[in-house]
């Protein structure tokens, strides 16, 4: 009879076996296939979309100040490409903004950032001298206005001078028209920060150094930006006085070296005297002397020796309007410690720039570039602020600007002087 050979059931089993693996092995291949292919399909969509997103978004930015440092901030907000709508504030009009004879002086880094932002200096009342650009205040200000006027194609900007910054304002406005980010730059004596609720403590650190600042008025002259004057390794003959400096200079370590500052407009002359901190018998006299006359003395002779050859020397009548420290003072940075706040309930992010974040107590003609360095952070921040997807990505952003503000502090209480005042 025929039968099936021995062994044919099992070979069939396995047979049977081997290609149902074969089929589970080819599912589950597809499987991973069709999973890997759905992830990366919705990796590129939400990529794609995350991307158009951040591209398409735009928030509105209130500027609180409109200074040098104000306005240089409302440049980079539009130059960020992520506003929609810009609002700067100022309690001052017009007139009293732009007729400020002060003088500025931009140092090459402000003047490099400057350039970034579109501003020509060709077409700016001053002048150039070792890179350096001086202006007066009131030119600064308005040729940023025009900038400001020509971006409106563009961007909704709206100037509101003779506006002061206060709650009930902040309560006028329609809460989808709050800003996303408020720059809050009215400067040292401005209360923004207190109306927000943001902390008005200061670090007050020492920049190791001693100085003494004087101003005259000179109502002959004329209010023409002119370059700075400075010289170094300055020593004084206070003999007259008791105090015999000689000795001191026997110790070449112990020699203090003045450096002097001449700056400011032909009408308004400044001058500041600096010299690093040290325990030499000339310093501690001038440090604790209560005899007004002899640091107006000091001031007298040195602005008649390094003056420039076009003006005329300070003499006995005119030394009445000579205005000038008493003393040696400690120069100090104070710097907020809250520097930049996220208001949760309205979804604002603040930051404060300019010496409404930071203030020296000696004026050394560059106040400005100080606040300048603090503007370079603010075109990362307004982009991150505008391109979160949630409330962590903006504490990230407050913090990276936080982090920044006080690497500005720091990098100046070492190298600031020795920029502006040494060199």
């Amino acid at each position: 009879m025929g039968g099936e050979p021995p062994g044919g059931s099992s070979s069939s089993s396995s047979s049977v076996g081997e290609s149902g693996q074969e089929q589970y092995q080819a599912l589950a291949f597809d499987t991973a296939v069709s999973t890997l292919v759905a992830v990366a399909v919705y990796v590129v969509v939400k990529v794609s979309l995350d991307g158009f997103r951040q591209w398409r978004s735009k928030i509105s930015v209130l500027i609180v100040g409109s200074g040098p440092i104000g306005l240089t901030a409302a440049l980079v907000a539009v130059r960020s490409g992520k506003v929609l709508k810009l609002t700067v504030l100022d309690e001052r009009c017009r007139s009293a903004l732009l007729c400020r004879p002060q003088q500025i002086a931009l140092d090459p880094r402000s003047v490099g950032f400057l350039l970034g932002l579109g501003v020509d200096f060709d077409n700016m009342e001053g002048c150039w001298h070792n890179e350096h650009f001086f202006t007066k205040i009131g030119v600064f200000q308005e040729y940023l206005l025009s900038i400001l006027e020509r971006k409106k194609q563009k961007v909704d900007v709206r100037v509101q001078l003779g506006t002061k910054f206060t709650e009930e304002y902040l309560h006028r406005l329609p809460r989808p028209q709050w800003p996303r980010v408020l720059v809050v730059a009215d400067g040292s004596c401005g209360d923004s920060c207190s109306v927000l609720g943001i902390s008005s403590d200061y670090a007050v650190e020492s920049c190791r150094a001693y100085g003494a600042n004087a101003t005259i008025e000179r109502l002959d002259q004329r209010q023409v930006p002119t370059p700075e004057i400075r010289a170094h390794r300055l020593y004084f003959d206070l003999s007259a006085y008791g105090v015999e400096a000689l000795r001191d200079h026997k110790n070449h370590a112990s020699k203090p070296g003045f450096h002097l500052k001449i700056y400011g407009t032909l009408r308004s002359r400044y001058m500041a005297l600096v010299c690093p901190a040290s325990d030499t018998k000339m310093v501690r006299f001038l440090c604790h002397t209560a005899n007004a006359s002899i640091m107006k003395n000091i001031f007298h002779q040195s602005f008649n020796a390094y003056k420039t050859d076009i003006e005329p020397r300070l003499s006995d009548l005119t030394l009445h309007r000579l205005q000038c420290s008493r003393r040696l003072f400690e120069v100090q940075l104070s710097h907020r410690h809250v520097s930049a706040a996220y208001i949760q309930g309205d979804n604002v992010a603040v930051t404060v720039e300019g010496e409404a974040a930071r203030v020296l107590n000696f004026d050394t003609g560059c106040g400005v570039n100080l606040g300048m360095r603090g503007l370079e952070s603010l075109k990362t921040f307004i982009y991150k602020t505008a391109t979160a997807v949630d409330q962590n990505d903006v504490l990230e952003a407050l913090a990276a600007k936080i982090k920044h503000s006080r690497q500005v502090s720091e990098t100046f209480k070492q190298t600031g002087l020795l920029e502006s005042m040494y060199e």
